[in-house]
């Protein structure tokens, strides 16, 4: 397993110059809490089942504003961040309230993003292209499936992290083009179903 995680972050060199850094590099002392939590979660539940992956996890933390860098490709070996890019919420999250507060919604045609804990599943293309589909394992986004919330590309999503908001989706978790290109490359060379946590 230890040749196949260093063949992974080689993979991971040749799409990004992109560098392994600490997580305390990227994320203030609140942010760094959320995300140790839900790591522990993370490591919690898989645990329990054999077929989840227990290498690498997606995390996602819609507390911090969608023009910087919130979605995370988080080493559970190692605990360190090693990728993050930018990735788009839900319309029917904005609330316009200030504070940039949003709001959650498992409900169908709500265009709402759904928290909880998804496991990605397996591709298939669509009106973006390549996505993944994905199965949520909360109470809070049992309906990812019926609603049609997959991990996909749009071209409006940008690279860099922005000093405004980016565009918003219909609910999916939506990145950039070259992101989605490195993290399809971790998905489709994962032998288990990788875990995606999307907190607030």
């Amino acid at each position: 397993m230890r040749i196949f995680f260093m063949a992974l972050l080689f993979s991971l060199s040749s799409f990004t110059t992109y560098k392994v850094t600490d997580k305390k590099d990227l994320l203030n002392e609140v942010e760094l809490f959320r995300l140790n939590e839900h790591v522990s979660e993370i490591k919690s539940f898989i645990a329990s089942s054999h077929k989840y992956n227990t290498k690498i996890a997606f995390l996602v933390d819609m507390k911090i504003k969608s023009g910087r860098n919130r979605f995370f490709v988080y080493d559970l070996e190692n605990n360190q961040i090693i990728d993050q890019g930018l990735v788009a919420h839900g319309s029917g999250s904005e609330t316009k309230i200030k504070g940039d507060i949003l709001q959650f919604s498992n409900v169908p045609e709500s265009n709402c993003t759904s928290l909880g804990k998804y496991s990605v599943e397996k591709s298939y293309k669509g009106v973006f292209g390549k996505a993944f589909r994905l199965a949520g394992l909360d109470e809070t986004n049992n309906n990812a499936m019926k609603r049609a919330i997959v991990l996909h590309h749009y071209k409006e999503v940008p690279y860099e992290e922005q000093g405004y908001y980016i565009i918003n989706s219909h609910g999916c978790p939506m990145v950039n083009e070259m992101f989605f290109k490195r993290l399809e490359k971790i998905i489709d060379s994962s032998n288990s179903k990788i875990m995606l946590s999307v907190y607030y």
